[in-house]
């Protein structure tokens, strides 16, 4: 350990050292009138902050530190109810019963500072996805986060919903983290979300939180954009047994299948265990991309097959992917164990596999995921005010492939006179095109919280540490074998405090400092103020977030060298103006952000949440981008680096300078405790210097909106009608996208620009670009969504969902199928 890591340590120990209360346990049941458990109900300790759910019986278990209690129990549609108890021993039967009214603003949340808090008291702008709408909801839970303010969903595929917030979103986004069960969820090499690769399954998921905008102090350095945070089940709140199955079909009329079970049980006071398992078969929408070939014959002249060559050289023809496989599969299996050597401290051991074949969009065309594995080996240690976890994230894929450069290779073997059976073999990965990986990464976090001062200030703070070790074993990286890790290591310390002024006034302060391998030390603060009414909140706050460049961004070696990573920075020599030029290293990204919001209820049945933000964002991490003439990477010539003639490489540079702004409104109507409307509006845009030449990033000495590439529509909403009764549930979901351009390196889906071109091609509608079809803009939607259930008895419910009901072909995202419809049936039986 150097001597900054040393000093990081320390700070993270900080305020580290205290004295542990008394604790003791609280238990009961929460209904309503007519004796009906309320599964999923927030139970909150107001002046402790802590926190916890009921389960599907409406039984709930809170762990508190002796003394004066203030209980507050709340469900959405029901009035919150609240007690104030001494507590000096474990009490049970401790119950509430729930009238009618309006309780939204009181939902329970973990994503803002990293252990339980009112919704309205969160200082970050937070939606989140209650245990009921994802016990109700049939299909993809991430569906659900298509129905929430500030989010942009998209579907890329059957089986790749992806989402990015407020903008600079790309077909290989790595700006927005997710977070399951307070461990990072994310690919070792790219940094991208595991997404599809996630190991966890929906019947094992209590709650969903989406924070818009950084949040970086708790939960790492690259809480960029925004974060995803999900919690699975305890298996002492939730036992038994719950086994789902789906049939589906698309709208191409291709079968989706889908088997799930958990299984719980509390053995003892001291033991508890929960194992999960998923197999998911089904076949995406039915799509062939086009790639973009150059056609040579024998003689290296290009031309376009099947006319004379005087008539088509030099022009590019479009072909379907080679071999594309359409079949996606997901299989998945966990096992948590829970000791609890006295009440309050609890060893939990965690161990989470998946395997995943699907296909993928990426900047340069579509990915072949084949068999690609996560485990996930997670210990963690709680015990009053204190939590500690180490884990272990490994990646492992042998034959996952690029279908764009598979399909290039494969007509350029013919070309070059190699039979047919030969140039669709090994031939076809000869250009690099076969992605292999075998990468880890290692973590571990210690955590200390309590409340200080006669519970007026509450502090939290902690330490993390991590180590990615990645190795493509030749394939994608600039490592040569299995023995060659590329390693990179980061530790960080937090402090995040919040203190009670009176009078409604909170003021929150918060401060992390990395320190990383290769970028250094960074300090990230955040600081705001929270004004609480009687029904409702108003919060300012400042955050900062940063976004550290990946080990893929620093040191891809992609198709025999075309993209580089930007570790050490490039030089050369212009061909065509035999001028120098230097290209620096990239840096670390930074965004600030200025937000205000107010979220509360307004009468006896309306809740308003509503913000308005400002960010400031500099040093962007680019798309791919194209230099010719170089010479060096580093200190080290090119030649032993590439094979590519011409010195050319394509790498990832920091430019420019862009702000940001938007408001979200989300209003919730309840007609009665069953019933509510909701409806979401967003406003997103930009600005930037258009003299301000570092914002050239395609260096044509004019700043334009192919520089800055936001790519998100400026308005979007939607409107749901939602119900659950005691036997009967469901929703209509209807959302509006408006349309948008949308460019990521060699994707296009534009309107037609007369006079301006991107990579080279004039931008026309419905027509070839440089490297894809350009079949026009993104969004311009209108789509309507249906879910239903039907809960026969207390052990057996069906569903069903329905995405996309008419069935239209939704543009969504680049190199990706245009979305249709997919019909679920579910059946749910528990035991």
């Amino acid at each position: 350990m150097n001597t900054k890591s040393f000093y990081l340590l320390l700070f993270g120990l900080f305020c580290s050292f205290g004295i542990y209360a008394q604790q003791y346990t609280i238990s009961g049941t929460v209904t309503d009138s007519d004796g009906m458990a309320l599964p999923g109900a927030a139970v909150f300790a107001a002046n402790q902050a802590i926190g916890t759910s009921a389960n599907e019986d409406g039984e709930y278990q809170i762990t508190v530190n002796a003394g004066k209690v203030i209980l507050e129990v709340t469900y959405v549609g029901f009035s919150k109810s609240s007690r104030e108890i001494l507590v000096n021993q474990d009490m049970q039967g401790v119950d509430f019963t729930l009238s009618p009214g309006v309780a939204l603003d009181e939902v329970v949340v973990y994503s803002g500072s990293k252990k339980a808090e009112k919704l309205t008291n969160s200082p970050s702008t937070i939606v989140s996805i209650s245990p009921r709408e994802i016990e109700e909801f049939p299909g993809n839970p991430a569906e659900l986060i298509a129905r929430k303010k500030g989010v942009d969903y998209f579907r890329a595929g059957i089986a790749t919903p992806a989402f990015n917030i407020r903008g600079f979103n790309s077909n290989f986004n790595s700006k927005n983290l997710q977070v399951i069960d307070n461990r990072i969820s994310s690919l070792v090499a790219t940094g991208l979300p595991l997404g599809p690769l996630s190991t966890v399954i929906k019947e094992d998921t209590e709650q969903a939180e989406v924070i818009l905008g950084p949040n970086a102090t708790l939960y790492g350095p690259n809480a960029h954009n925004g974060l995803i945070n999900i919690r699975t089940k305890d298996p002492r709140t939730y036992q038994g047994g719950t086994v789902v199955g789906n049939l589906g079909v698309n709208g191409d009329g291709n079968a989706f299948n889908s088997l799930r079970l958990r299984w719980a049980d509390k053995v003892s006071e001291k033991f508890a265990y929960k194992v999960t398992g998923e197999y998911t078969r089904a076949e995406e929408f039915e799509y062939a991309d086009s790639v973009y070939i150059d056609r040579k014959d024998a003689l290296g002249n290009i031309y376009a097959p099947g006319t004379p060559n005087s008539e088509k050289d030099g022009i590019k023809e479009g072909y379907e992917e080679f071999q594309l496989d359409p079949d996606v599969e997901f299989i998945k299996a966990g096992a948590t164990a829970i000791y609890t050597p006295s009440p309050g401290t609890d060893i939990i051991a965690t161990y989470e596999h998946s395997n995943s074949t699907y296909l993928s969009p990426t900047n340069v065309g579509r990915n072949q995921i084949v068999d690609w594995k996560i485990n996930v080996f997670q210990l963690r240690f709680n015990t009053k005010n204190f939590f500690a976890q180490v884990y272990r994230t490994s990646s492992k894929t042998d034959d996952t492939y690029s279908i764009d450069d598979r399909t290039k290779a494969y007509y350029a073997n013919l070309d070059a006179g190699v039979p047919e059976d030969v140039a669709g073999g090994e031939a076809s990965f000869a250009t690099g095109a076969r992605f292999r990986d075998d990468s880890h990464r290692w973590n571990a976090e210690a955590q200390y919280t309590n409340t200080l001062f006669n519970d007026k200030l509450e502090v939290v703070t902690g330490i993390q540490w991590q180590l990615d070790r990645a190795n493509s074993l030749g394939s994608y990286l600039l490592d040569e074998n299995e023995e060659d890790y590329i390693e990179v290591g980061q530790i960080g310390g937090y402090a995040h405090m919040l203190w009670d002024m009176g009078l409604g006034f909170k003021a929150l302060g918060a401060a992390r400092i990395d320190n990383h391998e290769i970028y250094g030390t960074n300090f990230i603060p955040k600081a705001g103020i929270i004004k609480e009414f009687g029904k409702g909140t108003l919060r300012l706050t400042y955050g900062q977030g940063i976004a550290a460049p990946t080990i893929f961004n620093m040191y891809a070696n992609l198709f025999g060298g075309l993209i580089l990573g930007n570790a050490e920075g490039f030089s050369g020599v212009n061909p065509f103006t035999n001028e120098a030029f230097v290209v620096a290293a990239q840096e670390v990204e930074k965004l600030n952000t200025y937000e205000i919001g107010y979220r509360g209820t307004i009468g006896s049945k309306l809740y308003i949440d509503v913000n308005a933000y400002f960010n400031n964002n500099k040093n962007f991490l680019s798309p791919v981008t194209a230099f010719l003439g170089v010479t060096q990477r580093g200190d080290t010539p090119i030649e032993e680096v590439q094979a590519i003639p011409y010195g050319l490489v394509a790498t990832y540079i920091n430019f420019g300078e862009v702000n940001t702004y938007g408001t979200d409104l989300s209003l919730t109507y309840m007609i009665s405790p069953s019933l509510n409307v909701t409806a979401n509006y967003s406003y997103f845009d930009y600005s930037y210097d258009e003299n301000n030449l570092e914002n050239d990033f395609n260096n044509d000495g004019v700043v334009n909106y192919q520089d800055v590439l936001v790519n998100a529509p400026n308005n979007k909403g939607s409107l749901a009608v939602n119900y659950s009764g005691d036997k009967f549930y469901g929703s209509v979901f209807s959302r509006w996208v408006e349309e948008y351009n949308y460019f990521s390196s060699f994707q296009i889906a534009s309107e037609t620009i007369p006079g301006e071109t991107y990579r080279g091609t004039p931008i026309v509608e419905n027509a070839p670009g440089t490297d894809s079809f350009n079949y026009g803009p993104l969004g311009g939607f209108v789509t309507l969504d249906l879910n239903a259930g039907y809960r026969i008895s207390e052990k057996f419910s069906v569903g069903v969902a329905i995405t996309n009901l008419f069935n239209q072909d939704l543009r969504e995202f680049t190199a990706a199928p245009p979305t249709r419809g997919l019909y679920l049936l579910e059946t749910k039986f528990n035991f």
